[in-house]
């Protein structure tokens, strides 16, 4: 038997508790105080969601290119530098980096995450054959092979993917994207994209596409912020890829507003798609969410997100577990 003690994050917040291991390693966790020593102590929680990733670009990572600290010219499609080099790649190449990027996932926690996947059909069938061996969950968020919309293959992304995902509404014909978000709603998939990330994009065209989520937002006024509010979608942050490119999201500003916030780890090739790592510098630079509002963009809030949506819904949020160390916020151990 192990026991583990410590607080407990529920979806109402954290509450002492302890979580009994038996010898067959089955859990059950439990609210209230253990008098007795434990084996491991710190914050006990859900496994984490990694709500934006792009793993396809992860064996870039260990290239020795000097990556333009400029959104359009590296990663903007389809002549952003990381389209050219993903082009130019061996399907065995990416494939590798894809493996060792869900390997980094699973050790720090993780047992969900939802990928912008380039390269249209392709792009899937490479990312299905690397997620083969691995107990993770993934949510693959498909991309037309160009910039615009073709009934045929939106058929055929929709049928081996759980949506789309695109690029800005700046990289498209706005009227190629209005045609693409309302095949993906008709089949009630997943339609997510990035906002004004580099520059400010209009709210107003944003919208009308009717997104499930948005990323970045670090260009975005205080009025766009309001409006994404009412209209309950949530945003997905990712400070570490930011800075690369000298971006911040704008910390305050996003909470006094109250938006739902989760954390993502973003492009492979820049940071390795480390969830922990992710909150622990967003902790080091913004000082305006507590330790528990933290956690929640890694655990309630993607899951709540992604409920409404119907895509893990009646999902156990302790279907795992994982340990944290209280001061560091560093894994201590991992249940799954």
């Amino acid at each position: 038997m192990k026991y583990i003690k410590g607080e407990i994050l529920f979806d109402s917040g954290f509450k002492k508790g302890y979580v009994i291991i038996d010898k067959n390693n089955k859990f059950e966790i439990r609210k209230g105080y253990y008098p007795k020593k434990a084996d491991i102590c710190g914050y006990i929680l859900p496994t984490f969601i990694n709500i934006h990733t792009h793993i396809g670009d992860s064996f870039l990572i260990n290239k020795k290119k000097k990556f333009p600290k400029d959104v359009k010219k590296l990663v903007a499609p389809p002549n952003g530098l990381k389209h050219k080099l993903l082009r130019e790649a061996a399907n065995n190449e990416i494939l590798c980096g894809m493996k060792k990027s869900i390997e980094e996932m699973m050790k720090s926690g993780t047992s969900y995450f939802c990928d912008f996947r380039e390269n249209g059909i392709d792009g899937i069938k490479i990312v299905r054959s690397a997620l083969e061996k691995f107990n993770i969950n993934s949510i693959i968020l498909s991309r037309p092979i160009l910039s615009k919309y073709d009934n045929k293959e939106m058929q055929k992304l929709l049928s081996i993917s759980e949506g789309i995902g695109i690029s800005a509404i700046s990289d498209w014909v706005y009227s190629e994207l209005i045609k693409i978000s309302k095949h993906v709603k008709k089949k009630k998939k997943i339609f997510a994209l990035h906002a004004s990330e580099a520059k400010r994009e209009n709210i107003d065209l944003i919208l009308d596409l009717k997104p499930s989520f948005l990323i970045h937002m670090t260009k975005a006024t205080k009025s766009d912020f309001e409006i994404i509010k009412q209209e309950n979608i949530p945003l997905a942050l990712c400070p570490r890829s930011n800075l690369f490119f000298g971006l911040k999201p704008n910390f305050k500003l996003i909470k006094e507003i109250g938006l739902e916030i989760m954390l993502g780890t973003d492009n492979a090739m820049l940071n390795k798609p480390n969830i922990i790592k992710e909150l622990q510098f967003t902790q080091k630079i913004t000082n305006n969410f507590s330790t528990e509002e933290l956690l929640n963009m890694i655990t309630y809030t993607p899951r709540k997100a992604l409920n409404s949506i119907d895509y893990i819904q009646g999902l156990n949020p302790f279907e795992g577990f994982v340990v944290l160390e209280k001061k560091t916020l560093n894994p201590i151990y991992i249940h799954r």
